[in-house]
């Protein structure tokens, strides 16, 4: 027939009322819709799933030994296999056989009419529900309603509910009786990634199976059978690159073959370098020459490194990603040599990162694992990504010159005079070191609770003996009166101090029955009584006041100690933020059982 694009020129004849016409151009040939490789290579068998061994020898021996369970509670990240599994059950627990007189079988024919209807999802018996977009109690009564029914054609009523996290609190509990107590031709499947978020009691009554992610090694080998069957080249490093980018997900992992393919049709095969460009991601070589970098020491290297590889379309964040996992594959062939022979490791891995791991130190790759940690989340704030990464970078290359802490501290302590008093270091959280110089060069501090346990038990009866005001403060500690152990510390100022007489001066801050509350204290310690006199002199500072001037005096020593300016010395532009020194333990009061130098105590005792 000729159309409107023939070569001949001359147009057909035709009986029009408008004259010639020409002939209908020819329908447009219809090209059959492309499936995604994710949907065409979707497995249709239990032998299919792949990195699921355990699931699949547990299910088949389920129905091997017809002990199939009523509800199935599937697990795991996004694209290993939960739905598609819940499918194969269907067809397992439906199909007839080819013959049409099978029963439930671990191993589906896929020939006979449930199997079709199921693989083409028009099945009537097998209903499949998102609970992201149907959340409420009355989506969850429609299929309650629905199991009161026999199947049209099936054998088994299946339910398929996947993200069943997202039904709201009413709708599982609409659920819980059913899913009890289901009726005998009814199942449920269901499928989550987010299994915190479903309820105990729905947990409780379904079989569960954790679906896991898939190693890199088992995903390249199923992606080089995949390219092999679309007759696609594919270079191994892209495969692996494709793998790692997977994350353990299957479908994926197919996803971004997909992508590649199309990507590199032009050039006939698809390239490390294809996939690197495709994924923002540097070539993996290029982040062994960075590391390299960073481990001498060398800024300037290492950030042209970065610029390369940000011409080339990398993502700095993904840059420091690519860092922070060498660092982890670095520490594990540190840790574990046999790694190296290990093929779960690609060659460069085994190659190159054996070569650098021998040259790092477990410290060493430990603070570049907490900055690089750090640096991404800056990355992901920063309003200039490249330049945070730049600065990190940086960063990195600084702290290659630094020794461990503990190595520090010792080349420091050399410099220092060896006569004065050393501190000891104290290891901060971030890796750190910070050092508390007191008067005595002694470290750490003495809380209530520890002061507490190294005071004789209350209930003992006892006489104590108060030689000072400072006795008495610890006794109101002994006697866990912690309120009072605070007013004396800082509301109070002695004036006068000849027992049993008190004389003080009260802050404007302190309770007005302070002196009545010393006063008991003291008579209940040292079963005698005591006058508390109050004073409008300034007497000395509280105790709370004199700390605080022995402090900035033990501040001033530190801040000339030889130690202290060996480290300053050492990191130009350091400085003291704080400063911590040891609270010293109040004494504990004497008993008047204490045969040491007591007499004359016994004696004003013995007075009253």
């Amino acid at each position: 027939m000729a159309g409107l694009f023939d070569d001949d020129p001359a147009p057909r004849s035709g009986g029009s009322l408008l004259g010639d016409v020409q002939a209908a151009p020819p329908e447009p040939t219809q090209t059959p819709s492309y499936r995604v490789l994710a949907r065409k290579y979707r497995p249709v068998l239990f032998d299919d799933l792949i990195g699921q061994e355990g699931l699949v020898r547990t299910i088949r021996n389920a129905f091997a030994m017809n002990r199939i369970a009523h509800a199935f509670m599937f697990t795991g990240v996004r694209g290993v296999g939960k739905t598609t599994t819940a499918r194969i059950i269907a067809r397992a627990l439906n199909c007839v056989g080819r013959d049409g007189n099978g029963g439930p079988t671990a191993d589906p024919c896929g020939v006979c009419a449930n199997c079709v209807a199921i693989l083409q999802d028009r099945h009537p018996d097998v209903i499949e529900m998102d609970a992201a977009s149907k959340t409420g109690v009355d989506d969850v009564r429609d299929i309650i309603e629905a199991t009161r029914f026999q199947p049209m054609m099936a054998r088994t009523k299946v339910f398929i509910i996947d993200e069943v996290h997202m039904l709201s609190r009413h709708a599982f509990n609409a659920l819980l009786k059913t899913l009890e107590e289901p009726p005998p031709h009814i199942k449920f499947v269901f499928a989550t990634t987010e299994i915190r978020r479903v309820p105990v009691t729905i947990l409780s009554r379904c079989q569960r199976f954790d679906l896991k992610r898939v190693a890199v090694e088992t995903l390249a080998a199923h992606f080089q059978r995949v390219a092999l069957a679309e007759k696609i080249t594919i270079e191994p490093d892209a495969v692996d690159a494709i793998a790692r980018a997977a994350d353990g997900s299957v479908r994926d992992g197919l996803s971004l073959l997909d992508q590649a393919i199309a990507l590199g049709l032009d050039r006939g095969i698809i390239t490390a370098d294809t996939v690197s460009g495709m994924l923002g991601l540097a070539d993996r070589s290029m982040i062994f020459d960075l590391m390299d970098a960073i481990a001498a020491g060398d800024i300037a290297r290492s950030l042209r490194f970065l610029d390369s590889a940000h011409d080339n379309g990398a993502e700095p964040g993904q840059i420091m990603q690519d860092l922070l996992g060498l660092a982890h594959t670095l520490s594990r062939l540190k840790s574990i040599p046999d790694l190296v022979s290990s093929k779960s490791l690609p060659e460069l891995e085994r190659t190159r990162g054996k070569k650098l791991a021998d040259q790092l130190s477990i410290p060493w790759l430990g603070r570049l694992w907490q900055m690089l940690s750090k640096g991404i989340l800056e990355i992901e704030h920063a309003t200039d990504r490249r330049a945070c990464a730049d600065m990190i970078l940086i960063r990195l290359c600084h702290v290659t010159d630094l020794p461990p802490p503990a190595e520090l501290v010792h080349k420091l302590s050399q410099l220092s005079n060896h006569s004065s008093p050393r501190p000891a270091p104290i290891t901060s959280p971030t890796g750190g070191f910070r050092a508390a110089i007191g008067s005595s060069g002694s470290i750490g501090a003495d809380s209530p609770a520890a002061v507490l346990d190294a005071i004789p038990d209350p209930d003992i009866p006892a006489q104590w003996r108060i030689d000072r005001f400072e006795d008495v403060v610890a006794l109101a500690l002994e006697r866990q009166d912690l309120r009072l152990y605070a007013h004396l510390r800082h509301d109070v100022r002695v004036v006068r101090f000849v027992p049993p007489v008190i004389e003080l001066n009260l802050a404007s801050t302190a309770p007005r029955d302070l002196a009545a509350r010393i006063s008991s204290l003291l008579e209940a310690g040292t079963k005698r009584r005591w006058t508390i006199a109050l004073s409008r002199e300034q007497g000395a500072p509280s105790l709370a006041e004199a700390e605080e001037q022995e402090n900035a005096r033990a501040l001033d020593a530190a801040i000339g100690h030889p130690l202290v300016q060996a480290v300053l010395d050492t990191f130009p532009g350091s400085r003291i933020e704080a400063f911590h020194r040891p609270e010293p333990a109040p004494e504990v009061p004497r008993s008047v059982t204490d045969t040491t130098d007591n007499d004359d105590f016994d004696s004003l005792t013995n007075e009253d």
